[in-house]
């Protein structure tokens, strides 16, 4: 498991290689409510998908090719992740193959 450092602001685009896989990935905040898109060679894994506490955000997108999956965790309670707690109250977690 590998924490991807974030900044709290209410959008944000990062690169990150995970298992040998250059990715991007983007965080937009809408009505109050953050949302995860993942691309891996300019393709889409994964488009808009609303963050969730403990909530896998690539499980049903396997088929796209891109190993592991992706979570929010919060480390005060059961919220659903917000802007202003990233990188302190919500850490998004890399989870590897078989984690």
């Amino acid at each position: 498991m590998n924490v991807i450092p974030l900044q709290a602001a209410p959008s944000q685009t990062l690169a990150v290689t995970l298992a040998r896989q250059a990715a991007q990935i983007a965080l937009r905040t809408n009505n109050g409510k953050l949302y995860f898109d993942l691309s891996l060679n300019g393709e889409y894994i994964v488009r808009t998908r609303i963050c969730r506490n403990f909530q896998r955000l690539l499980l049903d997108a396997q088929y796209r090719g891109f190993k592991g999956d992706f979570m929010f965790v919060d480390l005060q309670g059961v919220d659903d992740p917000v802007y202003t707690g990233l990188n302190t109250r919500f850490l998004l977690v890399y989870l590897a193959d078989g984690e």
